[in-house]
């Protein structure tokens, strides 16, 4: 890590009063109830994806629609590129976020109420357009979630991770259930998907108050695109986090479109409850996370985070010849390839963007992760898929191997750009700072 420049001293990427209004918004719900709320807010929010993400493609494949998984994924990855920083623009300038989230929850809800019976008639065409209205609502919802949840930690957001970490505890308990129940490739996986949807999108209407950043500045067409957040890609460790974020999210892609129905071309029946140790074992690397910003620094955490993609893949390369139990150990792997790499990059865009962004930026973090990114990989997968296994009626789990390629190769670019190219300068207070001539949205 390498300090600022001469004779250009630093100064923070966040401006003067940032922490001000950060502690007046925090100060207007000091009670101790508020953590809590959060809590609930965070448990909600990855309980809903977590009861059918996973399983997904094992769902269609066992419906008959295996030829549409690649398609479902990437139209799900479109849905993150055109609706998150539109969102957040609302976010920043009309809407309290937590109307935003409520509202955005709610009409997610009704719209999975349809798919369920679009899978079971084998419409293909009406299952993709139904999942990427429902996506469309869907993903904005994770950044407003971090807003929400940073704002009101206020000048405590080093707790952050401890309450995210009961968004991953609601992740796993919807895989458990979904397992324990045998729902792993049941289209009735999608009924808990509802009732969570409906839930939240109530409860949301109850959590404090967060008032949009830049309540009364003028609204522009630029906003609805988030174009206001793009100067901060002046900076070039912001550029080279979004573009490492960008090729990361390759791995994550594929991951989340293909790895059930290998799990299942591997043997392995209660497909939800093992995919959940994944979402278990972030329940042990998010507590380490305060502890290893503060030795090792966010750069080399964040490289870690990276780095682990490429390894579960090779793992599950070696599963096909050497056993499920590498398989499993790729699974695994989950807490550190997300909690490293996703929740660390939300605490970097904490840090990094000025309040009248903040939601425009964490909504472009989820638009490079699941939009841009892992529609690459959806769609990269898909194509394998189709022209390898569903063309082989004997396909075996070696025959895999061509689906894990692309993430190995993602991940050592990755590696080796985000070596080089990021810096993490420092201020005294351990701030991220810019070079004053280049500084983002001051």
């Amino acid at each position: 890590m390498t300090s600022t420049p001469e004779p250009t001293a630093p100064t923070s990427i966040l401006p003067p009063d940032r922490d001000t209004a950060v502690n007046q918004d925090s100060a207007q719900s000091t009670g101790r109830s508020v953590p809590a709320r959060l809590i609930l807010m965070m448990f909600l929010q990855f309980f809903v994806p977590g009861t059918f993400t996973a399983t997904l493609g094992l769902i269609l494949i066992t419906n008959d629609l295996p030829k549409i998984v690649g398609a479902v994924y990437a139209l799900t990855a479109i849905a993150a590129i055109l609706s998150p920083m539109a969102v957040g623009a609302v976010g920043d300038r009309l809407l309290a976020a937590q109307k935003v989230l409520g509202l955005a929850h709610i009409i997610g809800g009704l719209v999975m109420i349809f798919i369920p019976r679009a899978i079971g008639a084998g419409n293909g065409a009406l299952v993709l357009g139904l999942i990427f209205v429902y996506k469309i609502f869907y993903q904005p919802t994770v950044g407003l979630a971090n807003t929400i949840a940073l704002r009101h930690l206020g000048t405590n957001r080093r707790m952050f991770p401890y309450v995210r970490v009961f968004g991953t505890l609601g992740w796993v308990t919807a895989g458990l259930s979904v397992g324990w129940l045998g729902l792993s490739a049941s289209t009735s996986a999608l009924t808990l998907t509802v009732v969570g949807s409906f839930a939240l999108g109530l409860y949301a209407f109850t959590l404090p108050s967060t008032p949009p950043g830049a309540k009364g500045a003028h609204f522009t067409i630029g906003d609805i695109i988030g174009s206001k957040a793009f100067v901060l890609l002046r900076d070039r460790s912001f550029r080279t986090f979004m573009l490492c974020a960008l090729m990361t999210s390759i791995s994550l892609g594929t991951y989340n479109s293909y790895a059930s129905p290998f799990l299942r071309a591997l043997g392995i029946d209660n497909v939800a409850g093992v995919l959940a140790i994944g979402q278990a074992s972030e329940v042990l690397f998010i507590i380490t996370i305060p502890f290893l910003l503060k030795r090792l620094g966010m750069k080399w955490v964040l490289l870690t985070g990276m780095t682990m993609w490429g390894a579960r893949f090779v793992l599950f390369a070696l599963a096909a010849q050497n056993g499920n139990w590498l398989a499993i150990s790729a699974i695994a792997l989950h807490g550190v390839c997300s909690d490293f790499f996703v929740i660390v990059g939300a605490m970097y865009i904490d840090r990094a963007v000025p309040i009248d962004l903040a939601a425009q930026a964490q909504s472009m973090l989820i638009l490079v992760i699941q939009g841009i990114g892992s529609s690459i990989g959806a769609i990269v997968a898909g194509f394998i898929y189709n022209a390898v296994i569903t063309t082989h009626a004997d396909a075996t789990p070696s025959d895999w191997l061509p689906m894990w390629i692309l993430p190995m190769i993602a991940a050592v670019a990755t590696s080796f750009l985000w070596a080089t190219q990021f810096r993490e300068p420092r201020d005294k207070d351990g701030r991220i700072t810019v070079d004053a001539e280049t500084s983002v949205g001051v």
